[in-house]
């Protein structure tokens, strides 16, 4: 049960970075710096959700 409840708090994260990184993709002038952490962020939480998954 916990590994799920972690798993899913983890998704949230992903989907919220996702959604922010959509809002700063399409400002009239995106901010690439931000863009990139931001891209970077979300890519570690899926390494970590599909290490979850591959041990559970």
């Amino acid at each position: 049960m916990h590994l799920e409840s972690h798993l899913a708090t983890l998704s949230e994260k992903h989907q919220k970075l996702d959604n922010i990184i959509q809002q700063e993709e399409h400002r009239p002038s995106p901010n690439s710096v931000i863009l990139h952490g931001l891209k970077k962020e979300k890519l570690k939480l899926k390494d970590e959700m599909e290490r979850y998954r591959q041990t559970g």
